[in-house]
């Protein structure tokens, strides 16, 4: 193999669970093994990721899996061409709400409703009850404009007769900053990744209502992302360092090794948060259905190109982008799963041969063909609305959303002061 053109490197993450397979690469020794000295750097929220990997202050990061799509068109930021070779996992979301609105969804609720969307639609009828009785609707909190959580809160909210942008307030908040939000009251309830949700329910300052899974099961989530520029610059590096994150996500699938996880994930230089919440989330991710980051199981760490996507299909159906915007050529410029190969091909392990697949077509754990010529296993992708997205079709996929939305401002940051 190549030598390493650079071996002192200097990471990002922010402050929650999915950010493991840095964490785990580096006290494990993955890292080590293949030559590199990594510094993790925790950062204090998205936005700062964003502006030191694109100024090249740190050579890669821990990122929502939109962040580098964005960042490529020049959405959040300064363009930069980014490129994304491994997914750091699916699932991992949920949706909390304060215990007086979960009340009031209790209280609409209708008995014999108990599809995937019956919380999504007693909220419906608890907002319409608020808004009779004069009262201002609910602000929640997102971890930034282009993240999974607030496609999948919107898409949730949405598919429950919810109009996102004119029934709710969507506030960006940072991860760390949810709880203290919610009980401050100043926002009504959030999506957000693990441990900020079932941590909120120990504190009883908060209700899980609805996981991730429950939205779109095995959703992409975060990813390890570089510039392209570094990417091309740094070859065996990056493959060195997939290398070493294949093999942490790998470590972390065994329930045997969530403990000790946990316990690393707990210091206050890394999540900074109780060990029995971040062990329960970690738990819980490696359920079949349960609202924890999955790391390894079912292809996790494979950067599909259909994820990226859908993504930006909603990025167009919440007119963050126009119809200008070439969606398949933005996603496979920056979604780079030729690089994950290479590097799971070093480690003998098997990737699938297609860059792209339907979702919300599959119930249950299915079978695709492997770049190696057999088989592998992935998991289930249905949606809560039943619907169906063909990543070759995107534009009848909007069509069948009823896409109708005028331009509109950027989300708001909440002030930290």
């Amino acid at each position: 193999m190549r030598s390493l053109e650079k071996t002192e490197l200097d990471l990002g993450f922010v402050a929650l669970v999915d950010g493991a397979p840095l964490i785990v690469a580096r006290e494990r020794g993955f890292f080590a093994d293949e030559g590199l000295s990594v510094r993790l750097v925790r950062q204090a929220s998205w936005a700062a990721v964003r502006d030191l990997v694109g100024s090249g202050m740190l050579d890669g990061a821990h990122m929502l899996a939109a962040m580098p799509l964005a960042s490529t068109l020049g959405l959040s930021g300064r363009r930069v061409q980014m490129a994304t070779p491994l997914s750091l996992n699916v699932n991992g979301n949920a949706v909390t709400l304060s215990i007086a609105l979960a009340e009031d969804v209790d209280a609409a609720r209708i008995p014999d409703d108990t599809g995937p969307l019956a919380t999504a639609r007693a909220l419906r009828t608890a907002l319409e009850k608020r808004r009779a009785d004069g009262l201002p609707p609910p602000t929640f909190g997102v971890v930034f404009p282009y993240s999974s959580h607030n496609y999948m809160l919107r898409y949730w909210l949405a598919a429950g007769g919810i109009d996102p942008d004119r029934d709710v307030r969507l506030l960006v908040v940072p991860p760390p900053q949810m709880i203290t939000y919610l009980t401050a009251r100043r926002i009504d309830g959030y999506c957000v990744g693990a441990p900020w949700n079932s941590l909120a329910e120990r504190l009883g300052v908060g209700r899980v209502v609805a996981g991730g899974y429950d939205i779109w099961n095995n959703a992409p989530e975060k990813v390890f992302s570089i510039t392209a520029d570094w990417a091309a610059r740094h070859p065996a590096t990056l493959r060195a360092l997939l290398r070493a994150l294949i093999r942490a996500a790998a470590w972390l699938r065994a329930p045997a090794h969530h403990a000790e996880a946990a316990y690393w994930l707990s210091n206050p230089e890394a999540v900074n948060a109780p060990v029995e919440a971040i062990e329960d989330a970690l738990a819980t991710g490696a359920e079949t259905s349960g609202i924890g980051p999955t790391f390894d199981r079912y292809a996790a760490s494979f950067p599909w190109r259909s994820h990226a996507r859908w993504t930006l299909s909603q990025m167009r159906r919440w007119s963050q982008i126009g119809d200008d915007v070439d969606i398949g050529a933005i996603a496979d410029s920056v979604y780079r799963p030729d690089l994950f190969r290479e590097a799971a091909t070093d480690l003998g392990l098997s990737t699938p041969a297609d860059d792209l697949k339907a979702e919300g077509v599959h119930a249950a754990p299915w079978s695709a063909a492997s770049a190696d010529g057999g088989a592998i296993t992935l998991g289930a992708d249905l949606f809560c609305d039943g619907r169906a997205f063909d990543p070759t079709r995107i534009d009848t996929y909007l069509a069948g959303l009823g896409i109708d939305r005028p331009a509109k401002e950027p989300l708001r940051e909440a002030s930290t002061s």
